[in-house]
């Protein structure tokens, strides 16, 4: 015991760690193993947001660490509890986003005897995190949560999962909480920088690729301004719109599903490709069909937090070990080469214009006037928020990201993401508006979280593209399969009536006419809010109905583009 030190509880110290490390709002399923920190956070300023299910508590999670830029937390219980929480946890390694897991374990004696709800920590999340740690005595709590976080916000950015077996927590300790551990990012060194400007001196024909985790809204513009006064082309990596003010002159496009095929021929022609924070990996590259492993006449760049450079794998690439943040304000002090690449860059921006212009379609809900009138609506601030499926597709085309973090979209193509995150959004930023654009599919794998909205007085809109389908998955059985409609069909509920069962506002559009008056009533309602848009069932992207993908298939074409089909793979 540490002389005149209060005897603290396990649970009382985890608590007293979240507090020091800065934690406001932490979500939760409750559970009987970890009760002790649930009282302990009953006198604690933390926020505690209750969930409906694991899977939406952790989404949330990292949907709040992607756009506080603060570590997420989530709290479950064990077994059952676990393994719902996996999926955000593979959502947060994949996208390089800081959470830390608490999840509480059976007592420490009870182990390895099938006990009720017994499962092995390491073996269930240890290829899916940063790490997995255990705390086996409550004087080493505030050491290890500590440790956690530090881990979860250094070098790449990602999850890390702390077990808390129950009696631990019941256990008393003579210490308190611990300082949180002070990060120095990795910068680049001037010899990578000295390379990096000779080889855009001698490029002709560069572009460069922003993506991963670890971005700030000043880095954001700080690459932005040196692309700019580069006139370099820039393209962003699946479902990373907001790294860049679309805006901007050097904005060319996204790479990966939807693509189009300039921004895949700017890959596949260039001389010099520069990936900030993004590995260039097989999204990005179409499988790496655009810019080969082994690719010759092609210079690569990669510039990562650390130097496992996890997802990159061209073999001739310069690698820069750096923290995006220290990267961007590096580049600034960059001298500026002769630019040779100028009208070349100014074409691709002109292309990219030319295919973000309105094109009506006709018909009685036309979702490219409806996605067009969306965006003129929405204050620039707005923060937008999706899961995985083609319903994407028309936000992706006609909304405008003008500065980050806005966006919150997984890129491990993970449906359930979208209504989370739009809640935990709300929470972070109530003074701005959130909307969600979801398809059928993906808003009732986690739309019970809409309860969480309610309970917490925000009020994010969700849009709802209902077609009665998986569209995505829908699009390739058509592709591979026409006329053989098998496991793809949906039966929905009446999803306006569904948001007010929850206590907030529905609304019902089945044409163009009436959906900027719906959306307007659904912002004005100062609670959640859902907009059905009633589609239909032929229509499965922005490019493609099921009538032309079966006749694509009866006359044997080839693959169609990304663009056609889907943002996600086959």
């Amino acid at each position: 015991m540490i002389p005149g030190r209060q005897l603290r509880s396990g649970a009382q110290l985890v608590v007293d760690q979240l507090l020091s490390e800065g934690v406001e709002t932490a979500f939760c399923v409750p559970g009987e193993s970890y009760l002790g920190v649930l009282d302990a956070l009953y006198d604690s300023d933390i926020n505690l947001v209750t969930c409906r299910h694991e899977g939406g508590a952790g989404y949330m999670a990292n949907a709040y660490a992607k756009i506080t830029g603060k570590v997420g937390v989530c709290m479950v219980t064990r077994g059952p509890g676990a393994a719902n929480a996996m999926i955000a946890l593979h959502a947060a390694y994949q996208d390089s986003v800081p959470l830390v897991l608490l999840v509480g374990l059976i007592p420490r004696g009870h182990t390895h005897r099938e006990s009720f709800q017994e499962f092995d920590l390491n073996g269930w999340f240890g290829t899916t995190t940063k790490n997995v740690l255990h705390i086996e005595q409550a004087e080493r709590g505030p050491e290890i949560i500590s440790r956690a976080f530090a881990l979860a916000k250094s070098g790449r950015h990602g999850p890390v999962v702390v077990g808390l077996p129950e009696d631990m927590l019941r256990e008393l300790a003579a210490t308190g909480a611990a300082p949180s551990i002070r990060i120095v990012e990795a910068a680049p060194a001037g010899a990578a920088l000295d390379e990096l400007s000779r080889l855009l001196a001698a490029a002709s024909r560069p572009l460069v690729i922003l993506g991963g985790g670890g971005w700030t809204s000043e880095a954001s513009l700080f690459v932005q301004e040196w692309a700019e006064r580069n006139v370099l082309p820039v393209a962003v990596e699946f479902n990373a719109l907001d790294l860049i003010d679309h805006e901007s002159p050097s904005y060319i496009g996204t790479l990966g599903y939807g693509r189009s095929e300039q921004t895949a021929e700017a890959l596949s022609g260039a001389d010099l490709v520069i990936g900030i924070g993004s590995p260039l990996g097989d999204v990005s590259t179409d499988s790496w069909k655009l810019l080969s492993v082994g690719q010759t006449g092609t210079d690569v760049v990669t510039i990562l937090p650390d130097a496992d450079g996890r997802g990159s794998a061209h073999l001739n690439a310069l690698r820069i070990v750096s923290s995006v943040p220290a990267v961007a304000a590096a580049l600034n002090q960059l001298p500026v080469p002769r630019r040779a690449w100028r009208e070349y860059a100014h074409n691709l921006r002109r292309g990219h214009e030319q295919r973000r212009r309105l094109e009506p379609t006709g018909g009685e809900l036309d979702l490219n006037v409806v996605f067009d009138q969306l965006q003129q609506a929405l204050p620039v601030d707005a923060i937008i928020t999706w899961g995985a499926g083609n319903h994407a597709g028309w936000a992706k085309k006609y909304l405008r990201w003008r500065s980050y973090p806005t966006l919150l979209a997984p890129r491990n193509g993970s449906m359930g993401y979208g209504v989370p995150a739009a809640v935990a959004a709300a929470i972070a930023h109530p003074e701005r508006q959130v909307v969600s654009v979801a398809g059928d599919g993906c808003f009732l794998m986690n739309g019970q979280e809409l309860a969480v909205a309610v309970a917490q007085k925000v009020a994010p809109v969700i849009i709802v593209l209902n077609n009665s389908m998986y569209g995505t998955i829908r699009a390739h059985q058509e592709r591979y399969f026409p006329f053989r409609v098998s496991g793809t069909d949906l039966t929905n509920p009446d999803f306006a009536a569904f948001a007010v069962a929850f206590g907030g506002q529905g609304e019902v559009v089945e044409s163009t006419a009436e959906f900027l008056p719906a959306l307007r009533r659904a912002l004005a309602a100062g609670v959640p809010a859902v907009v059905e848009l009633r589609l239909g069932s032929t229509r499965t992207s922005t490019e493609a109905t099921i009538e032309q993908l079966r006749l694509d298939a009866a006359r044997g074409c080839a693959d169609p583009q990304p663009a056609q089909l889907s943002v996600l793979p086959p």
